[in-house]
């Protein structure tokens, strides 16, 4: 980092050198000084330009370079037509041309950039007619993509549309997959052969943005902040992403939140046969599990663990991180008739 300032130090330096001699060679010595500050802000300029170049992707640097040969192809053309009006006065010629040169460059840049981030500029009646590209779009967040499930609704059809995935959630994914930590190194290669497996889909159009917000360090954050910028749907399972999203007006489709509503519904009095796992955190409870991953709490069920039992649904507790189904242990002459039915 240090070597990099160095070598940019000196550039700069060389470019004053330069200019300091140049002019003192084609005007008087005494104002040599301008040709020093006209290197100064060249060699200045070109090394901010090849910093922002280092962090620019591959589409603004499209666009930056071809803003530049416009701006410098419209200085020269300019200058060509006052070439006679400048004829008498040679050296206040060279310093318009370099003043020139800066101007129309610097504008044809921030021209081109603002062109790329918004097409709609040069041709606004394109803008116009055509309805927002994106409003069916869904960003993937780095929850859902690592919890997998995501690829397994592609498959089925039922999410239709384009789903973006931003450069830093890609980033965030390489962090994690090659963290030290054995765990998270397996959660980040899950997540990118999900990505794989999904990209591979014919029917899935997925798109990889390079939009970012450099101003934004939360990744949470950038996703809100590029879904409000496309007008797309957040795909995640973070609730907490989930509630900052709904504040900022983003649409969220939360997967833990599809899986619920489609596990079936268990009413008080029905009877079910479970499979008591463990202890409880009550005095006396058993914990059993539906295959869909519902928790079922049994009262009065510790010493039936490690054993199928029928019970008896007392209440069902929804919450935005799951449901627990509450039951007791179903009585013998209920247990009797329950048999009986089942044999019918």
């Amino acid at each position: 980092m240090v070597g990099n300032y160095a070598i940019h130090a000196f550039f700069i330096l060389l470019s004053t050198l330069t200019g300091y001699s140049v002019a003192s060679r084609l005007i008087e010595e005494g104002d040599a000084y301008w040709g020093a500050l006209i290197g100064l802000t060249l060699g200045g300029g070109l090394v901010a330009f090849g910093l922002y170049l280092e962090k620019a992707a591959v589409k603004k640097l499209f666009w930056g370079c071809f803003g530049l040969i416009i701006g410098v192809l419209a200085s020269g053309l300019l200058n060509l037509m006052l070439d006679p009006v400048f004829s008498p006065n040679p050296s206040l010629f060279l310093l318009w041309k370099g003043f020139s040169l800066l101007l129309f460059s610097y504008m044809g840049l921030v021209l081109a950039l603002k062109v790329e981030k918004d097409p709609g500029l040069l041709f606004p009646a394109k803008r116009q007619v055509d309805p927002p590209a994106a409003s069916n779009s869904k960003i993937l967040d780095t929850s859902v993509i690592i919890d997998g499930r995501i690829a397994d609704l592609c498959e089925t059809g039922f999410l239709e549309g384009t789903y973006i995935i931003p450069q830093f959630i890609l980033h965030e994914l390489q962090h994690i997959a090659d963290s030290s930590d054995s765990l998270k190194r397996a959660r980040g290669r899950r997540g990118l052969d999900i990505l794989h497996r999904i990209q591979k889909m014919v029917d899935i159009d997925v798109r990889i943005v390079d939009d970012d917000f450099p101003s934004i360090k939360d990744v949470d954050s950038k996703i809100v902040a590029l879904g409000k910028r496309m007008s797309a749907k957040v795909v995640t399972n973070d609730l907490n992403l989930n509630k900052v999203a709904e504040l900022q007006g983003v649409r969220v489709l939360n997967i833990n939140q599809l899986c619920n509503a489609l596990k079936p519904v268990v009413l008080p009095g029905e009877t079910m046969r479970v499979f008591v796992l463990k202890e409880g955190k009550e005095s006396g409870q058993g914990i059993a599990y539906l295959d869909d991953g519902t928790m079922i709490v049994v009262d009065e069920a510790k010493k039936w663990i490690g054993k199928n039992i029928d019970v008896v649904v007392t209440s069902v507790l929804q919450t935005t991180a799951g449901r627990m189904i509450f039951t007791r242990v179903r009585e013998e002459p209920e247990r009797e008739e329950y048999q009986a039915v089942r044999a019918n």
